[in-house]
């Protein structure tokens, strides 16, 4: 089997990683909300949902009680209030299933979309489709009182068909890392776990903190991320790993191109001649970075320099994401002592 040949990952891989760019598939217009789903009270408003555009792209509103009705605004910059707190939830991304653990917020879970792997108790809920085709009949036989979408790595017909549902739904989309602290904090309050969830958020800044401050002052090292070999795709600065990259003080080699994850040709990664090469694949898998030893004249290739990670742990925007930096810094500290040594 050639390199990261596996069609199903291939899938998972790319799928996460171009939702993480905020790369839809495909998408039609929002259609209007005729009425709400059945069993499903309706909040004021359009549909279940009361909304307002707003200049903020996205916040936490002001403190409910836990038996009160809870508001946030979402990263479309919509106004999402429900009457109470939210008791059956429905995810229709992985990450948003690990962020609703999270949150505290886990055994309100009625249905999760397909690969929702994290935590172990997510394998257990009933699935309800995957990004590409959600099951809207057994959705609704659910009865969820919230909808967490991933705005983004859902395609704008499906959100759509909620949304003509009259279902409640939450939009996410984190830019930076930090976005996913905000995430958090964002879903419990509309489940009424604030105190929980304003913990978790707060750890994750924590952590991003100690891991930039370990950073600040190591010598830079430019770094080549590979998200697949064929066609060749990289990621740029506006993707959220060129920020987990910099977080070990790397340089991107790639950031300045303009699409999100680029296509490239061979003779680019030749030109830039990276210190240290990146990619994911997930066990048991062939390494994706094999075929870089056919150029032994690249840096990473001649001292050996090449990094495999595991996708299912970069290609969601939860706190698992930070798991993989430790690696990172380690093969960066790596190289830097290389270049300080005889």
């Amino acid at each position: 089997m050639k390199p990261g040949s596996d069609p199903a990952a291939r899938r998972r891989l790319l799928g996460g990683v171009a939702a993480l760019a905020g790369l839809a598939w495909a998408g039609a217009g929002r259609a209007a909300a005729p009425g709400p789903a059945p069993g499903v009270a309706p909040a004021a408003g359009a549909g279940a949902r009361a909304r307002e555009e707003t200049a903020s792209g996205g916040g936490v509103a002001a403190a409910a009680a836990p038996a009160g009705p809870v508001e946030v605004i979402d990263d479309r910059g919509l106004r999402l209030r429900l009457p109470r707190p939210a008791r059956r939830i429905v995810s229709i991304a992985p990450h948003l299933a690990e962020l609703a653990f999270a949150a505290g917020a886990g055994e309100r879970l009625v249905g999760v979309s397909a690969y929702s792997e994290h935590p172990a108790a997510a394998r257990r809920l009933p699935r309800i489709g995957d990004s590409n085709g959600l099951d809207l009949e057994r959705i609704l036989a659910l009865q969820p009182d919230l909808v967490l979408a991933w705005d983004g790595g859902t395609p704008e017909r499906q959100l759509a068909r909620l949304d003509a549902l009259g279902l409640p739904v939450f939009h996410d989309h984190p830019r930076r890392l930090a976005d996913i602290a905000h995430s958090i904090e964002r879903i419990g309050r509309l489940a009424g776990c604030a105190p929980q969830a304003e913990a978790a958020g707060a750890a994750l800044r924590a952590r991003l903190a100690a891991l930039r401050a370990a950073a600040a002052g190591k010598p830079p090292v430019r770094v080549f991320f590979q998200v697949w070999h064929q066609p060749l795709l990289t990621v740029s600065g506006r993707h959220l790993i060129d920020e987990l990259i910099g977080l070990c003080g790397g340089v991107n080699v790639f950031a300045g191109l303009r699409p999100v994850v680029p296509q490239l040709g061979l003779e680019a990664v030749l030109r830039e001649d990276p210190e240290l090469m990146i990619a994911t694949a997930e066990p048991g898998l062939p390494d994706p970075l094999a075929p870089w030893r056919a150029w032994p004249g690249l840096r990473a290739v001649a001292r050996g320099q090449l990094l495999r990670l595991d996708g299912g742990e970069l290609g969601q925007p939860t706190p698992r994401m930070l798991d993989t930096v430790g690696p990172i810094c380690a093969a960066m500290d790596a190289v830097r002592a290389r270049r300080a040594g005889p």
